[in-house]
Order: structure tokens, then C-alpha cells, then sequence
């Protein structure tokens, strides 16, 4: 029979072999429990970016792209609903002076937008906000017209949701210029071009008009009207004693 210290030793040796044992097995577990949320939180690896451009004009939104399950692709991240949006970037404007309207792009921020539009200043006055005053979500290019040839304009692209509007300075407070990749910018409406005619033949026939005067003055109107030339000097009338 084994002694009462052999029976000790052989207990103590089976109980912290099972504790060994169930050390392990519920590392395991939790490894394999933390492994699950990884992979729940990760998105599948076949998944892959939508086809999403900021600035493609009648882009169709990010939700409608992922599907009805919301999963076919990833979209960028947007900032929350609850937040009025970032402002919009504005791209390229095309002018048209002869014929008094602009074509203007811009690029959608980084949040949700439920519409889009466009305020234009001349001065320190609010012109108008269309037309139409409103763009969907989709819309990312607009027009303007009426602007009169030679004016100076400031416009901008606002951004809306059920939480606000995008920041645009207003009024007195615009600014002389603005950043590069902002929702506002300096317009200036070059003359038209039968403009520029005008003006260089009216100033062509001032002058044709002011020379003729003054030979007018000088050959015919001078002596009448009791200005006298001048005296030869006294050169030109040692020359004349000469001759």
C-alpha cells in the first residue's frame, strides 16, 4: 500500500494537472471567442470599394451602390446624420461672358447631403440661389445665368441635412479671398468682346477728333480769333536778310 506521503504527492500531482489543464482549454476558448468579434467587426476580405466619386456629377449614393443587404462593397467613411455637413468642395467654373452665364462643379464633403445650392453675392448683397434653388444628392454641377459682363461675384456651394448646413461666410463678413479647396470663390465676368470693340473705336475717333481740332485751330481759327503767331527769331530772320 502506498504511504499516506506517496498518496499526497500523487494527489497533488492529478490536481494541478486538471488545473493545467483547464487553464488551457479556457484560454483557448476566450482566444477563440475574441477571434469571433474580430471577425464580425472586420469586414470580409472579397469585399471591395464602391464605385463612388465625390465629384461625379449624378453619382448614385453610397447606400444604393452597397446593395440591399449593405454589404456588395465598402463605402469611405461619412460623418454622422446627427451633424450638419461638412462644406462642399468647389471645382472648376466656366465662363461664358458673351453669353452671361457660368458653369459651376463641386465635389460632396464628407458627410450625408440631402441637397445642394448655390448663393451668389455681388458685393455685399445676396443675388439669388438658383435656378433651380435646390439639388438632389446626386447633383454635383449646376449653371448660372444673367451675370452681367465685367461684374464681380462671390459664390458658393452649401450642403444640407435634416441636422443643418454647411459653414459659408455671409455678407459683409466674405472674405477677400478663399482657400484653394473651399466652398466659395471669386468670380470675375470678363467684357464682352463687341464690349471691348466699342470702347477702342470710340477712343480711335476721340482722337481723330482732338487731331482735327487742333489743325482746325492752327491753320484756320487762330488769326481770326485774334491770336497772333509768333514772331520769326532772330535766326530765322538773319536767314531772311541772307536770301
Amino acid at each position: 500500500m502506498l504511504s499516506s506521503a506517496s498518496f499526497l504527492q500523487f494527489v497533488t500531482v492529478v490536481f494541478f494537472l486538471s488545473h493545467l489543464a483547464w487553464s488551457f482549454s479556457s484560454e483557448e476558448y476566450e482566444e477563440e471567442e475574441e477571434e469571433e468579434e474580430e471577425e464580425e467587426k472586420t469586414p470580409p476580405s472579397n469585399s471591395s470599394l464602391c464605385d463612388y466619386d465625390r465629384c461625379r456629377h449624378l453619382q448614385v449614393p453610397c447606400r444604393e451602390l452597397q446593395g440591399p443587404s449593405g454589404d456588395d462593397c465598402l463605402c469611405l467613411s461619412l460623418s454622422s446624420a446627427h451633424q450638419p455637413p461638412d462644406p462642399p468642395r468647389l471645382g472648376e467654373v466656366h465662363i461664358w461672358a458673351d453669353q452671361g452665364r457660368a458653369a459651376v462643379h463641386w465635389c460632396a464633403p464628407s458627410s450625408p447631403v440631402d441637397n445642394y445650392w448655390l448663393e451668389l453675392w455681388e458685393g455685399g448683397a445676396l443675388v439669388r440661389t438658383g435656378p433651380p434653388v435646390l439639388y438632389n444628392t446626386s447633383v454635383r454641377r449646376a449653371e448660372l445665368e444673367g451675370l452681367k459682363p465685367g461684374g464681380t461675384y462671390t459664390l458658393c456651394v452649401i450642403a444640407s441635412n435634416d441636422a443643418g448646413t454647411s459653414f459659408v461666410p455671409e455678407g459683409v463678413l466674405l472674405p477677400t479671398t478663399f482657400p484653394s479647396f473651399g466652398p466659395c470663390r471669386h468670380l470675375s465676368i470678363p467684357p464682352k468682346p463687341q464690349t471691348l470693340v466699342h470702347v477702342a473705336v470710340g477712343m480711335g475717333i476721340v482722337l481723330v477728333c482732338i487731331s482735327f481740332a487742333a489743325l482746325l485751330w492752327h491753320f484756320c481759327l487762330r488769326d481770326r480769333w485774334g491770336c497772333p503767331r509768333r514772331p520769326p527769331g532772330p535766326a530765322a530772320s538773319r536767314v531772311g536778310e541772307e536770301l
